[in-house]
């Protein structure tokens, strides 16, 4: 307990799933947590369930895809706080399309969350991460996912996004860190949440998911959050630019 005390911490795409499941446990940690996501309602009720338990959570509606929602949810962190130890961008969607049937506007739909929500988020909190990271450091936690090396049918927007994310990572981690500022991202395997239940739920596809994994089971949006607290804690103080596989032994192929 309290690996995270004293800690202002900001997770997008928190009302629920992978999300909820970072602020709660980081809220346990003595984090005060920032929590966004475009389900306004969604995201003020699991603020409310972390302060019922005595932790500290803030709400905010917020669109990534929006530099707007961007900048007035980074000036919302800012009142009574001069700075910003981690950010967790977490938001997103998930599109499944033929390659061949999309337009220009399916792309953007996927790539404008995953990876500019990252970008503009990152580079909006910059001045809070740069005033955490000369007074002991920050971390920046990026999530990108197992279809960034491992690829499926329907997916190409999708996988795309996620490698571009981890890249994106590897990039900052080296720029960022004369200023205190680690940047890390792990790329989760098929977790049962609300955006994977296409695959999770589905008896016929679960058996098959499954039959790659040598673990031989889904994790838990609980385990994912506990990899993402090693990040943003100094317990990884000497870590950067690296991503963490959370998929079971997915990607490894070894089933």
């Amino acid at each position: 307990m309290g690996r995270l005390q004293g800690k202002i911490a900001l997770i997008t795409g928190a009302s629920g799933g992978l999300g909820f499941a970072m602020a709660k446990l980081f809220a346990s940690e003595g984090a005060h947590v920032f929590m966004s996501d475009l389900d306004a309602a969604g995201v003020e009720a699991s603020a409310a369930a972390i302060r019922e338990a005595g932790g500290a959570a803030d709400a905010m509606r917020a669109d990534v895809t929006s530099q707007a929602d961007v900048d007035a949810m980074i000036a919302g962190v800012k009142r009574g706080n001069d700075r910003l130890h981690i950010i967790v961008n977490n938001a997103g969607n998930l599109l499944r399309a033929d390659f061949r049937h999309m337009e220009d506007s399916d792309w953007e739909n996927v790539l404008n969350p995953h990876l500019w929500g990252v970008i503009r988020v990152t580079r909006a909190a910059l001045p809070l991460l740069q005033a955490a990271g000369a007074a002991g450091g920050a971390s920046v936690v990026n999530l990108s996912s197992i279809m960034a090396t491992q690829h499926a049918r329907q997916l190409s927007a999708y996988s795309t996004a996620k490698a571009a994310v981890a890249g994106l990572s590897r990039s900052l981690a080296v720029e960022l860190a004369p200023y205190g500022i680690r940047v890390n991202y792990m790329c989760p395997g098929f977790i049962p949440t609300p955006l994977t239940t296409r695959y999770t739920g589905n008896p016929y596809l679960s058996k098959a998911l499954l039959a790659q994994m040598p673990m031989r089971r889904f994790g838990t949006p609980e385990e994912v959050a506990k990899v993402a607290l090693f990040l943003a804690s100094d317990d990884s103080a000497y870590t950067t630019g690296e991503g963490i596989m959370v998929d079971g032994g997915m990607s490894l192929n070894l089933a």
